[in-house]
């Protein structure tokens, strides 16, 4: 059994990898991407955080959350918007009761630092270049990178070269 055990910060800022099951593409229409965005949504509303970054891609999604000051419980948001995106994907259970949407676990990594959230921003939204979904950052429409553009986070032309800091990150 694994002995791993997760960062446990009241009020801290994460970037997250979540990943579907063996990698099935739920998120390519724009309904399954619907399911998800509700599903973040309604638990927004039940258990607050803050959205500062996304993108979704076909078969996984990055993003940044800041918690609430008192609050340390990622997991369990997490827990809830898997459970409501697999009630609408994929009605079927194993013999845990588990439905085969997501990956069972998901990778978190707490943000150390102004320099450390700029890097995991710039990684989330040149994702869809990375994966050759599109050949332009702003071209993907399953992304925050439109309102970091708005907020004057990001010209509208970033990311037509590889950042290079963004080289050498993996998650």
């Amino acid at each position: 059994m694994s002995n791993y055990r997760r960062a446990n910060i009241k009020g801290a800022t994460y970037f997250f990898t979540v990943v579907t099951k063996n990698r099935k593409p739920w998120f390519e229409t724009e309904k399954n991407i619907s399911i998800l965005r509700k599903a973040f949504r309604v638990t927004m509303n039940e258990k607050p955080f803050k959205l500062e970054a996304a993108v979704i891609l076909p078969d996984h999604l990055h993003c940044i959350w800041q918690l609430p000051e008192d609050d340390h419980d990622f997991s369990g948001r997490w827990r809830e918007i898997k459970k409501r995106v697999s009630r609408y994907l994929d009605t079927r259970t194993n013999a845990c009761g588990e439905r085969p949407v997501w990956q069972r676990r998901f990778w978190e990594h707490r943000i150390r630092d102004e320099r450390d959230w700029r890097n995991h921003m710039d990684y989330i939204h040149y994702n869809p270049v990375k994966h050759r979904l599109v050949e332009r950052v702003c071209d993907w429409p399953w992304s925050s990178f439109h309102q970091a553009v708005a907020k004057g986070w990001y010209e509208p032309d970033w990311g037509n070269s590889i950042p290079q800091h963004v080289l050498n990150m993996e998650h």
